[in-house]
This record gives structure tokens, sequence and C-alpha cells, in this order.
């Protein structure tokens, strides 16, 4: 029992600090599970949502092309409203598989190295070009795990 007891605790305390993670890139608070993502789609991120994205490492270009284009975002800033929820749910699946892949990685800059870095596996596509869709942030995610468990060399 003891056993079962310290890899419960172990799961709760990696999957604090990785919503913690997921949190900060998003630029705000309250993030504890993925109900509270979906929560935060559904009510629509903040345009500042994108700053907090850049400061966590995607680059404006990397985010005009994977959650708002440049002047959609311009009219969303100047209109003081917020992301839409397609926008909302980019901008987390973004900061989802980033914090997943510095969990991995332990280190920031080697995560957005590897995020960057075309794969045999995808095609010679990198692991951020797949996160255009949900699918392919699933097969990213999926790599990331095997990563984790040592099952990928």
């Amino acid at each position: 029992m003891p056993e079962s007891f310290d890899v419960s605790r172990e799961s709760v305390s990696r999957s604090t600090h990785f919503y913690r993670k997921v949190q900060e890139k998003l630029g705000t608070s309250g993030v504890r599970s993925d109900k509270d993502l979906a929560g935060l789609v559904e009510k629509r991120l903040p345009a500042s949502t994108v700053k907090a994205l850049v400061r966590g490492g995607l680059s404006d270009n990397e985010i005009f092309r994977l959650v708002i284009p440049r002047r959609t975002l311009a009219h969303r800033i100047a209109r003081r409203e917020p992301l839409s929820r397609d926008e909302s749910d980019r901008a987390v699946r973004l900061a989802r598989t980033a914090a997943l892949a510095e969990q991995v990685f332990a280190n920031s800059d080697r995560s957005w190295q590897w995020m960057r870095q075309a794969k045999r596996r995808f095609a010679g596509r990198s692991p951020l070009e797949l996160l255009e869709t949900e699918a392919g942030a699933r097969l990213v995610e999926e790599l990331l795990y095997q990563i984790d468990d040592g099952m990928v060399a």
C-alpha cells in the first residue's frame, strides 16, 4: 500500500508542476486541471496571452502561424477583445505541449530546440509544425511521453 501512495504523490506533484508551467505560459492563474484549461478556452483568453506565449519561448512568427494572424491580433488588441475560442484553444494547445516538453527535457532551451527540429518520425516536420492541429499535437505528446518513459532513443 505505501508504494501506491508514493506513486500517487509523485503523480500529483508532477501534475501540479505541469499545470503551473501551462499557467505560466498562458500568463494566467488558477489552472490545476484540464477542466480548468477547458474553462479558459470557453471564457476566451485575453489577447495579452500572446505576450505570455512569447515570453514562454515562442517567436512572433510562430504565434502568427499557430495561434492568430498578425492583423487579427492587432484588431483584437485595438478593440480590447479577447481571443476567439478557436484562438484560445490553439494557445492552450501550444502552452500544454510546451510545458510537457519542458517537463520531459527538464530544460526550456533544450525543449524548444527539440520542438523546432525536424523529426523522421514526422516525415521531416518539426513537432512545432504538427501543433497546427489537435491530431498533430497528440502525436507530439505521444512521442514526448515515450521519451519520458525511456522508450525512444
